[in-house]
């Protein structure tokens, strides 16, 4: 059986998506007709009744929603396949590919190049910045030789070295009740109020959440998310809430005063950030250059 080809299947799911094959056909800047002879073409090469066509219009059988499910899946790869030769392309030939969540990113990892550049000028370094579960992602794919996380994990199918340590602190502005406090919040009290907290996924946010756990509270109450640490900490600098961001983010505001540090009973808000690579894969080149520097930084 000849299979499907791609146009075909992208015509099927804007037709599930909008509602009609005229439409369907406009989108991809083709006549009805032959969207209407394409998608013949599919049922006959699917041997299945994909669409119902009548004279209110054209809608998806139950096969063709199915089909249209598993359609938008391939041709999501298909997009991401393209997308990642594009990135090959750009990388001009890289011969280290790193990516590194935001603190890592910002505070660590730049020295670490710095070093595998100054040893080898020739190496070109391509790096990634996004959050910790983006980055174990990115590594279980190949798309990168090495990552650097601020999670706790676990990381399956990952192996993992600690490169660094850091702490999160909780921040208020100046003008905030807590920062008036004499005795510490108590976890219950953290965990009962709404927070500025990072995205989902992000190390700094499932480290909080690691924390709450450990301290027999319910999870984070989100008041505003976002994507980036300055994010939250100039939300935080406006009066929008508090927050729990590392320290190294906020060590300038903190000495201007301009937030508050308020200590938290009863909550380990220290983390360890890890280098991680594929399970079984041994490091070579650059890469294990890379990651000598970092533990050996971190240590």
């Amino acid at each position: 059986m000849t299979g499907p080809d791609l146009d075909s299947l992208r015509l099927l799911v804007l037709v599930d998506d909008l509602g009609s094959i005229g439409q369907a056909a406009g989108a991809l800047g083709i006549a009805q007709p032959s969207a209407s002879k394409r998608l013949s073409t599919l049922e006959r090469q699917l041997g299945l009744s994909l669409v119902d066509r009548t004279r209110r219009g054209s809608a998806l059988t139950p096969d063709g929603r199915v089909i249209a499910g598993w359609a938008h899946r391939v041709l999501t790869e298909v997009d991401g396949l393209r997308t990642g030769a594009e990135a090959l392309r750009t990388q001009r030939g890289a011969q280290l590919r790193v990516a590194a969540s935001m603190t890592l990113a910002e505070h660590f990892v730049p020295a670490w190049i710095g070093e595998v550049k100054r040893t080898g000028p020739d190496t070109y370094v391509g790096l990634e910045v996004v959050n910790s579960e983006q980055v174990a992602e990115l590594v279980a794919r190949g798309r990168v030789d090495l990552g650097f996380v601020e999670s706790p994990g676990p990381w399956p199918g990952l192996a993992t070295r600690r490169v660094a340590a850091d702490r999160l602190v909780v921040v208020v502005p100046a003008g905030h009740p807590w920062a008036r406090r004499r005795r510490p919040l108590r976890a219950e009290e953290l965990a009962a109020t709404p927070l500025v907290v990072r995205e989902p996924g992000s190390g700094t946010r499932e480290t909080v959440e690691a924390a709450l756990r450990r301290a027999g509270t319910g999870p984070v109450k989100p008041l505003l998310e976002l994507g980036s640490a300055s994010a939250v900490r100039n939300a935080v600098i406006a009066g929008a809430g508090p927050a729990v961001i590392s320290d190294l983010d906020v060590v300038r505001e903190v000495a201007g005063r301009r937030l508050v540090p308020v200590p938290v009973a009863g909550m380990e808000l220290g983390r360890v950030l890890r280098a991680v690579w594929p399970a079984g894969r041994r490091l070579t080149g650059p890469a294990a250059e890379l990651l000598t520097l970092a533990v050996k930084s971190g240590a």
